[in-house]
């Protein structure tokens, strides 16, 4: 699960590359997943999370604390 998101879930999808001459091979759409590093008071630590870019506007909007809640109900270790 190399491309896969920590707080939303998101993960690959696939399709189609279509050329001039309406050939198609197979493609792999890959979310933008970033290594970021935060710091969570509630744990006194900083946790390193593996994130797409709409993860972390999400995060700069709800806050670590409610990302955390968030990573914790889909199972996923912190």
């Amino acid at each position: 699960m190399s491309a896969h998101c920590q707080l939303t879930g998101a993960e690959p999808k696939f399709g189609n590359t279509i050329s001039h001459s309406h050939r198609r091979t197979s493609r792999r759409f890959n979310p933008n997943i970033q290594r970021r590093t935060y710091w969570v008071p509630s744990l006194g630590r900083r946790v390193r999370l593996r994130l797409s870019t709409r993860a972390i506007k999400t995060i700069d909007t709800i806050g670590i604390e409610a990302a955390i809640v968030r990573i914790r109900a889909r199972g996923e270790q912190i």
